[in-house]
């Protein structure tokens, strides 16, 4: 019961602080840190050696707080720092977010989300521990999916923290480094080419996965098959034998009879 009571109390809290931060930041002026590159590069090199921690702090809070974008704040690290220090500054931020997401969702608990919000045992029948991981993995990679949603959605199932953060830190090194390089472009001057980088990436993450999804439903339908053919011939080789005892019972017993 106090454990039940812990997590209505959290629940209940998040509920209300989410908005009130989300509403706060927007009337107070501060989410143009959140919309815009410019304003946070000015205000991270105002910070000079502090800058870094700006930048981590807001990319926290984007990733926790599902409606702030991250892409702004990923931007214009690239922007003040570069390709380098800029990835590991993304990384570092949206790592600790998506853990910090992680374990809301963790800490509120999968029976109490499927107690009030409905069953959720789909999100335990995704595989193994390493099926998981992948999902995650390959997650991170694909420029469509909600960074946030993920880090939240992998906290009701199964998969262990540590498999959990090791997904997600690969995962999140190529878009990261896309997004530090378009900060650095944007600096530069070059941005034709960069949507189309983005594109390219999430094409070669989504194309294996739907070919490869295509190839194990045929694969699936040709062992059916397979089998159904086996059991065909299986049960045509055993109707002769069948028929010869049948026919070998009545001779005994009319040899019995006469």
């Amino acid at each position: 019961m106090a454990e039940f009571r812990l997590r209505y109390i959290l629940i209940t809290a998040l509920l209300v602080a989410l908005p009130a931060i989300y509403f706060a930041l927007q009337n107070s002026g501060l989410m143009v840190y959140f919309t815009a590159p410019g304003p946070i590069v000015e205000q991270v090199r105002a910070m000079g050696s502090l800058g870094p921690l700006l930048v981590l702090g807001l990319m926290v809070l984007a990733i926790v707080f599902n409606p702030l974008p991250s892409a702004p704040i990923a931007i214009a690290a690239g922007a003040v720092y570069g390709h380098t220090l800029g990835t590991v500054y993304i990384v570092a931020g949206a790592e600790i977010g998506a853990i910090i997401a992680f374990f809301i969702a963790r800490t509120i608990g999968y029976e109490f989300v499927s107690r009030h919000f409905g069953k959720f045992d789909r999100l335990h029948r995704f595989g193994t521990q390493n099926g998981l991981m992948l999902m995650v993995f390959v997650a991170r990679l694909l420029p469509f999916m909600s960074f946030d949603l993920v880090s939240y959605a992998a906290g009701l199932t199964p998969l262990t923290a540590w498999r959990f953060a090791l997904a997600t830190l690969f995962g999140l090194l190529p878009m990261s480094f896309l997004l530090a390089h378009m900060g650095s472009e944007i600096v530069d001057g070059e941005v034709e080419d960069l949507a189309a980088t983005v594109l390219l990436l999430g094409l070669l993450v989504t194309v294996p996965l739907i070919a490869g999804q295509f190839r194990r439903g045929r694969d699936a339908e040709d062992a059916s098959r397979t089998h159904r053919n086996v059991d065909g011939e299986q049960e045509n080789s055993a109707s002769p034998q069948s028929t010869t005892g049948k026919s070998a019972t009545r001779s005994i017993l009319t040899r019995k009879r006469d």
